[in-house]
């Protein structure tokens, strides 16, 4: 394109070009909300790809699909079931195993607590209790209590966000 303008959104993505219309669409969704948590973008079109398919996909279907390695393929789809966000189903005797989304919010939102949210905060805590100590062991007095509030502070922090991950899952899931 010449003239010094964009790429339209809808041809951002050349790897998704076996998608048309609405599937394009429900892919990019799941692209753009894997983005906001940090995971990559093989994993929004692969759950995308799954949400929009009317059947459960192979391996080999979502490669096709979306025109990525089967190795990425597998990882995504790893990382996916790791989330709960996908589950295996039987191929109708085939030997092929098939995936198919799960669409409870409830178990998206735990299955990204458990596995992105949970760890964070646990390894979080560790920090905080060395961040502790070497607050209180700081010489400057004046320094000391500025660090130490500080400290407090992000531990009021974790404690609060330990408190409203089960409250999250609870409103969302209903």
């Amino acid at each position: 394109m010449g003239c010094g303008m964009a790429t339209p959104p809808e041809q951002e993505n050349e790897s998704t070009s076996a998608l048309e219309g609405l599937e394009r669409q429900i892919v990019d969704l799941f692209v753009d909300g894997v983005r906001v948590l940090g995971l990559p973008r093989s994993i929004g079109e692969i759950y995308g790809v799954l949400f929009i398919s009317p059947t459960p996909l192979a391996l080999d279907d979502l490669v096709e699909k979306l025109d990525i390695s089967k190795g990425s393929a597998s990882q995504g789809l790893r990382a996916l079931k790791g989330l709960g966000a996908v589950r295996e189903v039987e191929g109708n005797g085939e030997r092929r195993t098939y995936f198919e989304p799960a669409v409870d919010l409830k178990r998206l939102v735990g299955g990204f607590i458990r596995e992105q949210v949970r760890p964070h905060i646990e390894s979080g805590k560790k920090k905080i209790s060395k961040l502790a100590e070497a607050a209180r062991e700081e010489p400057d007095p004046e320094r000391r209590a500025f660090f130490q509030e500080r400290v407090a502070r992000i531990d009021n922090w974790t404690r609060r966000g330990g408190q409203v991950l089960p409250l999250l899952q609870r409103i969302l899931g209903e």
